[in-house]
C-alpha cells in the first residue's frame, strides 16, 4: 500500500513540475493535440461508416427477417465502436509518445537535470533516427500486448456478474501498467535500458506502477484530459524511473520556488531602478 501511494505521489509531482515550467508544458501539449485530432477523425469515420462495414462483413444475415437483422448488425456496430474506443485509450499514450519523441525527450532531460544532484542528465548518444526506430519498435510490441489484453478483457466483460464487476477493475490496472511502461520508456530508453529489462523493473514494483498508472488511465477516459496531463505524466514517470534505477534525486521544489522568487525580486529591483 505504501508503494501505491508513492506511485500516485510521483504522478502529482510530475504535474507540479510542468506547472512550474510553463514553456516545457506548452511544447509538451503539441503531440497530444495532434494525436487527439487523428484519433477523433478515425473514430468519427468509424461512427459514420461502421454500420456499412458491419453490413459488408455479415452478408449471411441479408436474408434475415426484420427486426433480427437490424438488431444483430446494430449490436455488432456498437461492439466494434466500443472496441475501437478501448483500443484508442490503450494506444493513445504510445502513439502520442511516438509522435512527440523529440518533445518528450527534451522535457525528460530537463526534469533529470532539475533533480539530479550534479545537474546532469543521462544521454543515449544515439542519433535521432535510431532513437525513433527503437521507440517505434518497442511501442509496437507494447501496443500488441495491450491490444491482446484489451480483446481478452472485452470478451470476459460479457460474463455475467464477473464481467461487470471484477473485469473492469482488472482492466484499469492492466491499462495503468502499460501506460506507465510507455511513459517511463522515455527516460529509461535514454539510459540504454531495453524493453525486457524495463518490464522486469516494472513487474518488481507493481504496486508503485499501479499507483502511478491506474489513476492516470482513469483520468484518460475523460475526453481531452489525456492531452493536458501528458506533459506532467512524462515528468512524473521520469522521476519514478530514477527511483526504479536507484538514482539519487534531490527535491527541487523549494529551490525552484526560491529561484522564481529571486527572479521576481530581481525584476522588481531593475524596474524600480529604471523608474527611479
Amino acid at each position: 500500500m505504501r508503494d501505491l501511494g508513492a506511485g500516485f505521489h510521483y504522478l502529482l509531482k510530475g504535474q507540479r513540475w510542468v506547472a512550474r515550467h510553463g514553456k516545457q508544458y506548452g511544447f509538451g501539449l503539441i503531440p497530444g493535440l495532434i494525436t487527439l485530432v487523428l484519433y477523433g477523425a478515425a473514430l468519427a469515420a468509424l461512427a459514420n461508416w461502421g454500420g456499412d462495414a458491419v453490413s459488408w462483413a455479415t452478408p449471411f444475415s441479408d436474408d434475415w427477417s426484420s427486426p433480427w437483422r437490424g438488431l444483430f448488425r446494430g449490436f455488432l456496430t456498437v461492439v466494434l465502436f466500443a472496441l475501437a474506443l478501448l483500443l484508442a485509450v490503450v494506444t493513445f499514450t504510445a502513439v502520442t509518445l511516438l509522435i512527440g519523441q523529440p518533445f518528450y525527450e527534451n522535457l525528460s532531460e530537463k526534469v533529470d537535470r532539475d533533480v539530479s544532484p550534479d545537474g546532469t542528465a543521462p544521454e543515449s548518444g544515439l542519433p535521432l533516427w535510431r532513437e525513433l526506430w527503437i521507440s517505434a519498435r518497442d511501442s509496437l510490441r507494447i501496443v500488441i500486448r495491450a491490444a491482446l489484453w484489451a480483446v481478452l478483457l472485452f470478451a470476459l466483460g460479457f460474463v455475467p456478474l464477473v464481467g461487470q464487476t471484477v473485469i473492469p477493475v482488472i482492466g484499469f490496472f492492466v491499462t495503468g501498467f502499460f501506460l506507465t511502461e510507455e511513459l517511463t520508456a522515455v527516460a529509461l530508453q535514454r539510459r540504454g535500458v531495453d524493453l525486457r529489462t524495463r518490464l522486469r523493473l516494472l513487474r518488481a514494483r507493481k504496486t508503485l506502477i499501479w499507483g502511478f498508472g491506474t489513476p492516470l488511465g482513469l483520468s484518460f477516459l475523460v475526453p481531452f484530459v489525456a492531452v493536458f496531463l501528458m506533459p506532467g505524466a512524462v515528468a512524473g514517470a521520469t522521476l519514478m524511473a530514477r527511483e526504479l534505477l536507484g538514482e539519487e534525486t534531490r527535491d527541487g521544489d523549494d529551490e525552484s520556488d526560491d529561484a522564481d522568487d529571486t527572479d521576481d525580486a530581481d525584476e522588481r529591483t531593475v524596474s524600480g531602478g529604471l523608474g527611479g
